[in-house]
């Protein structure tokens, strides 16, 4: 991958939580009890994650999100303050707690339950106070964590200053024509592609959008229609202790790539490269790698 000289400036919008891990033997059948062997605490959020893992890859990055006003929304925004993301435009709810995630973790799968509390509380006015940094920026990223309305807002913007957008869409929800249309990329989950775009096959929906479409699955494979065929990449550990976060990470990698003016195959490498480290340790943020890493 080429590294220009330009440090890139990415602008996210999105959530940030608490994750509380529980690792047990097996995931609890519903009226049954399960022993944990241990619980861990993590920095988590889709938002937060991708805005560190773009921060620790060279990116000047603005998060643009909503936290509690309490310990939790404390420690999130110090986290991110440590990790060199612009926090200007956090904003601090004082009625909702910071959103917290609970994952159950057994046998390499996560069965995970968000509360996304403050991450809701995020709205329209609050992107409309850091507006002058959208004519600035090179990407704006965002997720599906957050109000729909927020989303829409941010599409405004990035499509009001000609701005490249790119779109984790996970948690799934269908997202408006308009929006697909104008994105210059979408990460999705495999097994959500119908609850996005509807009740079509994966090959006829990745061909509806070449070079844009980058679909996942939770070996770190990729596959994507560049326009003239499917194009499948894949980075599956023999040892893969974390599966949280590789989305996230996936977008980071592949983000940075785009802004460096990589070719589509390059980025989606590169994603791939990021995912495959954040999957070596615990924790959805712990394993984010820096440019260092890969002898950039």
């Amino acid at each position: 991958m080429k590294v220009s000289a330009e440090q890139p400036k990415i602008i996210v919008v999105g959530s940030s939580s608490i994750d509380l891990v529980l690792n047990t033997s097996f995931h609890p059948e519903p009226n049954e009890t399960v022993i944990a062997q241990k619980s861990e605490t993590f920095f988590g959020g889709k938002g937060a994650n991708q805005a560190v893992g773009t921060a620790r890859l060279g990116a000047s990055t603005f998060f643009i999100g909503c936290v509690g006003m309490d310990p939790y929304g404390q420690q999130i925004l110090r986290n991110l303050v440590d990790e060199n993301v612009n926090v200007g435009f956090v904003h601090e709810d004082l009625d909702h707690a910071t959103g917290t995630a609970y994952v159950t973790a057994a046998h390499g799968k996560n069965a995970i339950v968000v509360v996304p509390s403050a991450n809701y509380c995020l709205e329209p006015k609050h992107l409309e106070s850091a507006e002058r940094f959208f004519s600035t920026a090179d990407l704006v990223l965002t997720q599906l964590e957050i109000p729909m309305n927020v989303v829409e807002k941010t599409y405004e913007f990035a499509k009001k200053y000609n701005k490249k957008l790119g779109i984790y869409a996970s948690p799934a929800a269908r997202i408006s024509e308009e929006i697909l249309e104008y994105a210059s990329f979408i990460v999705a989950k495999s097994n959500e592609l119908s609850i996005i775009f509807g009740e079509e096959s994966r090959e006829k929906i990745l061909r509806k959008y070449p070079n844009k479409l980058f679909v996942r699955d939770d070996a770190n494979s990729t596959i994507y229609h560049n326009g003239s065929e499917m194009k499948y990449h894949r980075n599956d550990p023999e040892d893969m202790p974390n599966k949280m976060g590789m989305g996230d990470a996936f977008t980071s990698g592949f983000s940075i790539a785009l802004c460096h003016g990589n070719e589509i195959d390059d980025c989606v490498k590169f994603g791939n490269d990021v995912s495959l480290k954040v999957a070596q340790k615990r924790g959805s943020q712990t394993g984010l790698p820096k440019l260092k890493d890969f002898g950039l």
